[in-house]
């Protein structure tokens, strides 16, 4: 199973959350009015402060729509998958994967507000664009996408991960102590790994070396 910690801001988080565990850290960019949104330095700084580790793999997460800036800031980056979180459609993932180097996976994330996914009718339109996986999170219904909070149902995620043919990454109000809820999702041929961020962060509010390894611990442990 892999463990992503997403909203690094400081090399010191990234740090942090190598050392708790973690497999994969998200770095927002082209994200507007989002707290942990990077300028394109930071976000190359950050990603390679995560190669410096020799454990984790960056994530370039982003609402981004042009898929030659995208790529372009991906390159420069040396991020290792890229994650589109908002409702880009199929055809920008064809023009990014035609133009991002094979190494960099492209990760799709899938909007869940209650038992609706507007993307649900587009799940093989974005594989056969190229989709190396999806990542499946809590949308709220005013329309917030991203850090909401709110936790999935479970046979929700299972009928989406049933019509998938590429691997997912669960996402929504994971916690330590909310593992169980999602047992079937967890033995899912599918399955890959969970995306957390505000349950890895401390009272200052950023990414936590003890809560990091503590969220690990629960979700890695049979």
């Amino acid at each position: 199973m892999l463990v992503k910690i997403c909203g690094a801001t400081t090399a010191q988080e990234v740090r942090a959350v190598a050392g708790a565990g973690a497999d994969l850290i998200g770095l927002w960019h082209g994200v507007p009015g989002g707290p942990a949104d990077l300028p394109a330095e930071r976000l190359a700084a950050l990603a390679a402060e995560a190669r410096a580790t020799g454990r984790l793999r960056s994530v370039l997460v982003t609402f981004g729509s042009d898929p030659t800036a995208l790529a372009h800031t991906a390159a420069g980056a040396g991020t290792d998958w890229i994650q589109l979180h908002g409702y880009q459609p199929p055809a920008l993932v064809r023009a990014l994967r035609a133009q991002l180097p094979k190494r960099v996976r492209i990760v799709k994330v899938l909007h869940v507000h209650g038992a609706s996914c507007p993307e649900t009718s587009l799940i093989g339109a974005y594989e056969r664009a190229g989709t190396d996986l999806f990542l499946l999170d809590a949308a709220t219904a005013d329309g917030r996408v991203g850090s909401t909070g709110r936790t999935l149902d479970h046979s929700t995620v299972a009928a989406l991960a049933d019509r998938m043919t590429r691997s997912f990454l669960l996402a929504g109000g994971l916690r330590p102590t909310n593992r169980d809820r999602f047992g079937t999702t967890l033995t899912h041929r599918n399955f890959l790994g969970v995306d957390a961020d505000s349950a890895a962060r401390g009272a200052t509010g950023l990414l936590d070396a003890a809560r990091t390894a503590n969220l690990v611990r629960a979700w890695k442990t049979p």
